[in-house]
């Protein structure tokens, strides 16, 4: 998630290939045309593909039961956090990296450490002195220079810095921009608000190209924001390369889908999440987020390019080589929100090099990831319009033919929870009054509690799905969760836009405390990316089965209604589940690592965890083990990184 700012009105509610030596000690190729250790995790999604996939096969379905707590990690924001009360970090969703036996990870309050990555013990920290709220991980670059290997790690701090840090030893690269930093907000086009724009997510690396995205806070209830360029960096310097400016200037492709001179002041429009990047091609890949307002677009007419956009550069100029917009004008708060996967498939006889984008609203849109070409047609199907004063929704949306939507959309009688006629009377009246809901797609109406299905938290989210190169498979985890908001006018003088956020957005409540809609509410889908095809669908925990009012009807596993996230190996489908630290619902289940087979969906096993995951795991090999390490804890739990392993 964004961070969440002093004032906000609106409380966002959730809910290679091939065989490998047990070592995992030989050097591979791996998706992504990047070599590395086969038992190493470089990249935020291990590879600069964004697979999370790892070909070690040490832990299989016969012994995963076996895994058992090998150590645990004090997050360091804990003992600062003691010292100072007026920090207030939010979940750890610090993906770690390891690289040569070494773990790499950043915190909510964006410090950084060094792990032994067999122990667990702390080798260095660096704290920027920033604070924040939450950060999702940092990114590894190495190259040769006379004596040895120049390493380094490079964060996006929650204050708009980007600091690079010696790999060995935690000190700033003095060499590197000022004394090892470069500050993000110098260079936007227009002066900014430091307190309106972050960093919450790690840079990719390009060769010897950092691109970095941000975080622009898109709630506020005023039309002149921060952009959303994304920009690259000499690694070795820190000096600008390029811009890419997300909302088109005069002379620039798109310009004229901003209408009225919006693009004077529009903001937002910007890459929060993770990227990805084709070495082979030196193409990157930006997810782009909704322009600001999120729900409201009266002051920023037009399709407004390229919010919404899966965008592709040339690495090392910024130059747009082709771009698909998935929401035309948006007005649900549907970013793009985790790293598009790059795989190749073999689609009607033919090899592609193919990109898969998931969404919040659940499609999987898939292109060939040279060109942007859809693998499959994607029609712009008519939707209907706004009805709010000064607003102007676009005519069409993009509905992908291939594959068919992931998870539940829009909200229909048919959709409301049906266990007894009892429960669907009880949901039928609860919404009988003072609610607009309907298909996906319906613009937000004033002064009725509109809902989302998905909701703005997916679907799909930022921990994004992964892939086995091996089949094509895309294995995506999301959750069944409406959310509701309500929009007023605004309250005072010097609102600039004409409509503001006034309600919390929330969990729609179902009836007796259950959910509102039918299940699953958390679940697993694999997509075959050669056909377009479910291969199949599985719940993920076992949701609400044994509430009071369901308790007598002995129903299977239901799902839980909390983000999943997934690492593929050569022998199994890995899945943490979340906790409730920031949704609201039915009790909580107690925290699994589970196992699912990768081409039925079999859940295999499931094993005790000391918490619940608040970010994506990894897998590794270390002394000979291969390890499982999992982010935990934040906000009112202690932040722990919590590694697993065979006896």
């Amino acid at each position: 998630m964004r961070r969440l700012w002093a004032g906000l009105a609106i409380g966002v509610l959730a809910i290679a290939l091939g065989g490998v030596a047990r070592s995992g000690g030989s050097r591979r190729v791996i998706a992504g045309s990047v070599t590395q250790p086969a038992g190493e995790w470089r990249v935020y999604g291990r590879d600069a593909w964004g697979t999370r996939y790892t070909p070690l096969d040490q832990i299989t379905p016969e012994n995963f039961g076996g895994l058992r707590v090998a150590w645990e990690w004090d997050s360091i924001d804990n003992a600062l956090c003691r010292t100072r009360p007026d920090l207030k970090p939010g979940p750890n969703e610090a993906t770690p990296l390891m690289v040569d036996g070494v773990l790499y990870t950043s915190t909510g309050l964006s410090q950084v450490a060094a792990l032994d990555a067999a122990t667990g013990r702390t080798l260095w920290t660096y704290d920027p002195g920033c604070g924040g709220y939450v950060h999702r991980g940092v990114a590894y670059w190495e190259s040769r220079r006379r004596g040895g290997l120049d390493r380094r790690i490079f964060m996006t701090a929650n204050d708009g810095h980007l600091v690079a840090l010696d790999a060995a030893t935690g000190k700033p690269v003095r060499g590197f921009g000022k004394n090892g930093v470069v500050d993000l907000t110098v260079g936007l086009r227009r002066p900014v608000v430091r307190k309106l724009i972050s960093n919450t997510s790690p840079p990719i690396i390009c060769g010897d190209v950092v691109v970095v995205g941000g975080s622009v806070d898109d709630f506020q209830d005023r039309k002149e924001m921060p952009p959303g360029d994304v920009r690259g960096y000499d690694a070795r310097t820190g000096k600008q390369l390029w811009r890419f400016q997300s909302v088109p200037q005069p002379g620039e492709f798109g310009n004229d889908t901003w209408e009225d001179g919006s693009w004077r002041y529009t903001g937002a429009t910007n890459v929060w999440t993770v990227m990805s990047y084709d070495p082979e091609l030196d193409y990157v890949y930006l997810p782009f987020g909704t322009p600001n307002n999120d729900w409201y677009g009266g002051h920023r007419k037009g399709a407004g390019l390229f919010g919404e956009s899966l965008v592709c550069l040339e690495a090392k100029t910024g130059k747009r080589v082709w771009h698909f917009q998935m929401i035309h004008h948006g007005v649900w708060d549907y970013d793009l929100p985790c790293a598009p996967n790059l795989l190749d498939v073999t689609v009607n006889g033919r090899r592609v090099k193919a990109i898969a984008q998931v969404t919040k609203q659940a499609f999987c849109f898939v292109f060939d990831r040279a060109t942007g070409q859809p693998l499959w047609p994607i029609d712009e199907r008519p939707m209907p319009g706004s009805r709010l004063p000064g607003e102007k929704t676009w005519p069409t949306q993009p509905i992908p033919t291939r594959p068919k939507p992931f998870d539940r959309q829009g909200l229909t009688d048919a959709d409301l929870i049906d266990f007894t006629p009892e429960l669907k009377q009880e949901a039928r009246e609860l919404l009988k009054d003072g609610w607009s809901y309907g298909q996906l797609y319906l613009p937000p109406v004033l002064g009725k509690k509109c809902i989302e299905m998905p909701g703005w938290v997916g679907g799909a989210s930022w921990a994004g799905a992964a892939v086995d190169p091996e089949t094509g498979t895309l294995y995506v985890p999301s959750v069944s969760n409406p959310m509701w908001l309500t929009l007023t006018k605004p309250k005072s003088a010097f609102a600039d836009v004409s409509l503001k956020i006034d309600e919390n957005g929330d969990h729609v409540p179902g009836p007796r405390g259950l959910p509102i809609v039918k299940p699953p509410y958390g679940r697993i889908t694999a997509i075959d990316v050669n056909t377009g095809d479910h291969r199949w669908m599985m719940p993920v925990g076992d949701g609400p089965r044994n509430h009071p009012a369901l308790r007598h009807l002995n129903l299977p596993r239901l799902g839980h209604h909390r983000r999943s996230y997934v690492v593929v190996t050569k022998t199994l489908l890995l899945v943490a589940q979340e906790g409730s630290w920031f949704q609201s619902g039915p009790p909580e289940e107690k925290p699994r690592l589970r196992a699912f087979d990768k081409t039925t969906g079999r859940l295999l096993g499931e094993i005790p965890i000391p918490a619940p995951a608040t970010g994506a795991p990894i897998t590794y090999m270390a002394g000979g083990k291969q390890f499982v390490a999992i982010p935990v804890g934040g906000v009112n739990d202690p932040q722990r990184l919590i590694a697993l392993a065979l006896p």
